[in-house]
């Protein structure tokens, strides 16, 4: 009746070829497998719920109608009960489990806690002596990864624009709020990733939002160098608060300022380019690496006039500008032009 041309594994599972038939009355048809016939209870009137994605496959569905399982995680209290609350969020189970022994200890219950106030949507709902249920209560479809990766990117760049500023003016009150930025940014790169890993698994919901499977791959990639951005911002701001308020002079402050243009310039125009697949502006960014080299050794040059104590610190923030330039060039090579 059917012809299995070639059968090959695609990680965990079997990809047959197979030949498509026709009826004398011009009808086109496929066998299905008949393990995954059986598997999923088919027989002669079932319905099967057919979908076509826009890169022009047929996605089959035996399920559909049927409303998915909760995928359920359950964890024991440990050192790494933080650490694998994370991983769990992030591989997108919808419940979590923390189950003690006998009692949990308030130390763990504490880690619980503060894990959870770091990642959206992640909600504490039931909690006694022995446990702890936590359940995630977004729904994936509604947060697309750009809408997700632009806010990330708002807080970053708000916290380059101002720990220049904090570090040129010696400002380490604003320095301390670039550095309590850092938490949001950094709930938004959890939801990110659980969000991409989601859509990796449900082909319906990559179909939905628009976003391909190695689109997700450099979703990832990107967030992940905003997120870099935003950490070098913090580092910068450790280094305001270490030199306790202390200013630069007017002429060391412009120069760093000058620099710091020039790098936040650079940041701008490659997540522009990644999102738009403007490949002229990625090569722009590309292209402005000798400025940045440039206007850091005139950095060097000014900071000699400096005394000692105070110019490790400030070629170490100069460096961290320059680090952020590295990252945007990074964001900038996962441009690609954007179909017609």
């Amino acid at each position: 009746m059917y012809d299995v041309i070639n059968s090959h594994m695609l990680g965990d599972v079997m990809s047959e070829l197979r030949k498509v038939q026709r009826t004398p009355g011009g009808t086109f048809f496929v066998c299905l497998p008949k393990p995954w016939a059986e598997q999923y209870g088919l027989r002669k009137g079932s319905i099967l719920a057919l979908s076509e994605t826009s890169e022009g496959k047929m996605l089959i569905d035996a399920r559909h109608g049927v409303e998915p399982s909760p995928r359920v995680a359950t964890l024991k209290p440990g050192p790494y009960l933080g650490r694998e609350i994370i991983g769990t969020y992030l591989l997108g189970f919808d419940a979590i489990r923390v189950e003690g022994k006998d009692r949990i200890s308030v130390e763990m219950r504490d880690i619980v806690k503060n894990t959870v106030s770091h990642l959206v949507g992640l909600e504490i709902v039931e909690e006694d002596y022995a446990s702890i249920v936590l359940q995630c209560l977004l729904e994936p479809s509604g947060f697309p990864p750009e809408k997700i990766l632009r806010r990330g990117y708002t807080i970053a760049a708000s916290m380059h624009r101002d720990v220049a500023k904090a570090f040129g003016d010696g400002d380490v009150a604003l320095a301390k709020s670039v550095m309590a930025r850092d938490d949001e940014g950094n709930r938004l790169y959890f939801l990110l990733v659980r969000i991409l890993r989601t859509i990796i698994q449900n082909p319906g919901l990559s179909e939905k939002l628009g976003v391909g499977p190695i689109e997700c791959l450099d979703y990832r990639l990107a967030a992940s160098l905003v997120e870099a951005i935003g950490d070098e911002c913090v580092r910068i701001s450790m280094k305001t608060v270490e030199l306790d308020g202390e200013k630069l002079d007017e002429a060391l402050r412009k120069q760093f300022l000058a620099l710091h243009s020039i790098c936040f310039e650079a940041q701008e125009g490659a997540l522009t380019a990644f999102l738009t697949g403007a490949i002229d502006l990625a090569e722009k960014v590309r292209g402005m690496r000798d400025k940045v080299e440039k206007e850091f050794a005139k950095i060097e040059e000014v900071a000699r006039a400096q005394s000692l104590d105070i110019v490790a610190e400030i070629l170490s923030a100069a460096s961290f500008l320059r680090q952020i330039y590295e990252h945007s060039v990074d964001i900038a090579d996962l441009t690609v032009p954007k179909e017609p």
